[in-house]
């Protein structure tokens, strides 16, 4: 991909992105789902829980068109943020800067015993979108650094880029500072074709969460301005914006995250 015009040839704050590659280091797949993806943040019996929100929002956001290639720009260990596009899309790639969750989903992906279960979040997807049975097109589990001018390895999308790109909690999870923050979705911006869209989920007020009991990874807090600010800056043009509010019992221990936001944001 061609690097967006005026975009340094160095990432900003290299030590500061070194210093927090280095404590992803400790990142434990198994902890981290366990501290954010079963109840009460994952709990579907209620309208007020934090899964059920992001489901939605993606839910509405797939719904409104189809194409070929959908990219999930820092998977983690989770591939709930891709559900409902796999229907729509007929490419699903999803990737990881780290080994550890990069093997995680691909140990989903074979069926091994002991993998986290994503029933309960399948039935929820099917039960949004009227339909039984689910379509599973994500097969490639790709490495990406967003950092670097050209975040995929080379051929991994097609010559125009990808049609969509979905992100969550990745970009202010592995920057020192809002510039790199900024940086980053602007190399993000790069793999999407022109009129693509990007969905974007992320942490409001957050200063940092735990990835292991002993393993706290800094994050850049952000609001919903400087949200805005950023997508302008990167070269996409904000299409909707939603935020949701933590109640008191969604707020565990594992991060100091205040609210969460949800983009729909296009390429010009």
């Amino acid at each position: 991909m061609e690097r967006s015009q005026g975009e340094a040839k160095e990432p900003p704050n290299r030590e500061g992105i070194a210093a927090i590659a280095r404590c992803y280091q400790g990142f434990d797949p198994a902890m981290y789902l366990r501290y954010n993806y079963t109840p009460p943040r994952a709990d579907f019996t209620r309208t007020d829980s934090i899964v059920p929100w992001k489901l939605a929002c993606l839910h509405q956001a797939f719904t409104e068109g189809e194409s070929h290639t959908l990219v999930d720009v820092g998977s983690g260990p989770t591939l709930y943020q891709v559900l409902s596009g796999c229907e729509v899309f007929g490419r699903v790639v999803l990737t990881d800067f780290l080994e550890a969750n990069r093997r995680e989903l691909q140990r989903w992906l074979a069926g091994e015993q002991g993998s986290f279960d994503w029933t309960p979040y399948l039935q929820h997807v099917c039960q949004l979108e009227g339909r039984r049975a689910f379509p599973l097109t994500f097969q490639l589990v790709l490495p990406i650094d967003v950092h670097q001018p050209c975040p995929l390895p080379p051929g991994s999308l097609p010559a125009s880029g990808a049609d969509c790109l979905v992100s969550s909690f990745c970009l202010e999870s592995v920057s020192p500072d809002v510039a790199s923050f900024t940086a980053a979705l602007r190399r993000m911006g790069s793999l999407l074709r022109p009129g693509g869209h990007v969905l974007l989920i992320g942490a409001l007020g957050e200063s940092y969460y735990m990835a292991a009991p002993n393993v706290r990874i800094p994050v850049v807090p952000l609001d919903e301005a400087q949200v805005c600010s950023s997508l302008k800056v990167s070269g996409l043009s904000l299409l909707r914006l939603c935020v949701y509010t933590l109640p008191p019992d969604m707020r565990v221990g594992v991060d100091d995250v205040s609210g969460i936001f949800f983009v729909k944001a296009r390429k010009p």
